[in-house]
């Protein structure tokens, strides 16, 4: 935990973030006249779920699928 003034934090704020960033704190507080009145976390990132792959196993393909693919080439194939 580092506590620093409000005046310190106005200079060295990238400093400050970075230390945040390399988790060298995880929380940073600020203070005025050494009174703690905010902090500075950093924000969790956010699981992004995959796409490939979501849907497995909610659906299964019924075996005469590609039969279909056949049925359905045949009839415009048949029409030329």
């Amino acid at each position: 935990m580092t506590q620093v003034n409000m005046l310190e934090a106005k200079s060295d704020l990238s400093k400050l973030i970075k230390m945040l960033e390399l988790h060298q704190e995880d929380v940073i507080y600020l203070a005025r006249n050494g009174t703690p009145v905010a902090q500075l976390t950093l924000i969790p990132k956010k699981t992004v779920e995959k796409r490939i792959g979501a849907a497995e196993g909610k659906f299964k393909i019924p075996d005469e699928f590609r039969a279909w693919d056949k049925e359905v080439e045949d009839m415009f194939t048949e029409s030329l």
